[in-house]
């Protein structure tokens, strides 16, 4: 693991002391924990069936794309670099080490570079596409509403729907801009020779200028192919409100009524939407500091306290474990995987010296 990675998870870690704290201080914890108790145990496991889909939906958006494009990567290798994503993005600011690293696993898989960065870019596209579309249809049809459970958290809300269009919009210019693309591509080269990371190649920069070549190949594929996007942006969809719906759950397991499904979708949706770009690993703080906020009318007295822990925890947390022992794995074996290359190599120059 390298100093980077080395620093992004002790700033997590910093971070969630720091969030426990901030939680848990002022609280009587034992009536919270009394609360918790009384989570139906049926919606507990619905709750954590649905974290998990949230995150393997992206792994089966690789896969029917990397079939789009005739490559082969099993389903399962796919929902491993959803999991890897989650990993990285989880304990990084603003989610940045999520893709560089799924480009990684992918790339150690023998998948084409160019189609896996069109892939990630087309995912990430469209995944902020949707959070933006759902945005701006609370903002139209719901604003009063919006107004009255965010209270201060308005101008957050404001900012993260600013900063996911703004994104989404410098994604689809580089995707249907080949020369861009290459401006930037060697813009990033020279930047790293500066830095002295690597050095001048003309052979490295022709393979890049190729690279660049067949990722917009791929995008053009993409744009014929527009029953493929129509399909991801419909799942998409699905995969986004599914962590929304998962807040309906612990309010339904703990017992309450009052608010109607979509009510509570929609706030939680207002949370994401407000703490998505922010640049702190994980959104921390922020995100429980709101959820106090928007939902206090929805969750009365300790039921506040408890359904943040429980939400956070499975939808966060729990999902953060799980992706960082799949992550420690999948690193084991393309470890595994050049020495058992080596060792087999040795074995054949042994053979052919002996003959």
């Amino acid at each position: 693991m390298n100093r980077k990675n080395i620093l992004s998870i002790l700033l997590f870690l910093a971070l969630m002391l720091l969030t426990f704290y901030t939680i848990f201080h002022g609280n009587d914890m034992n009536y919270v924990w009394q609360t918790i108790r009384k989570l139906q145990p049926v919606y507990l496991v619905l709750a954590i069936l649905t974290g998990i889909f949230f995150v393997s939906a992206e792994g089966l958006v690789f896969w029917y794309l990397f079939r789009a494009l005739k490559c082969r990567a099993s389903l399962l290798s796919c929902i491993k670099y959803a999991f890897i994503g989650f990993f990285f993005s989880g304990i990084t600011p603003s989610a940045t080490g999520g893709q560089p690293m799924q480009l990684y696993h992918m790339k150690k898989a023998g998948l084409r570079i160019a189609d896996s960065t069109v892939i990630l870019m087309t995912v990430a596209l469209i995944y902020k596409l949707v959070l933006v579309l759902i945005g701006i249809g609370v903002l139209i049809f719901w604003y009063p509403s919006l107004r009255f459970y965010l209270e201060n958290y308005i101008y957050l809300y404001f900012l993260g729907l600013f900063l996911n269009t703004a994104l989404v919009a410098a994604l689809l210019f580089i995707m249907v801009s080949p020369r861009c693309f290459h401006n930037l591509v060697l813009a990033g080269e020279k930047l790293l020779i500066k830095l002295h990371i690597l050095k001048s190649s003309e052979t490295r920069t022709k393979k890049l200028f190729d690279m660049a070549d067949s990722y917009h190949e791929a995008v053009v594929f993409f744009l014929q192919h527009k029953k493929h996007i129509a399909v991801v942006t419909a799942f998409t969809f699905v995969q986004r409100f599914s962590v929304f719906f998962l807040t309906w759950l612990i309010y339904k397991g703990m017992g309450l009524s009052g608010h109607s499904m979509l009510t509570v979708i929609i706030i939680q949706a207002t949370v994401y939407i407000g703490v998505d770009m922010l640049p702190l690993p994980g959104a921390q703080g922020i995100t429980e500091l709101m959820y106090k906020t928007v939902f206090s009318v929805i969750f009365p007295g300790a039921y506040l306290t408890a359904s943040m822990c429980i939400t956070r925890s499975i939808n966060f947390y729990l999902l953060l474990i799980l992706s960082a022992l799949i992550t420690a794995v999948a690193t084991l074996l393309i470890r595994r995987v050049p020495l058992k290359k080596s060792a087999q190599d040795s074995r054949r120059r042994i053979s052919d010296n002996a003959f």
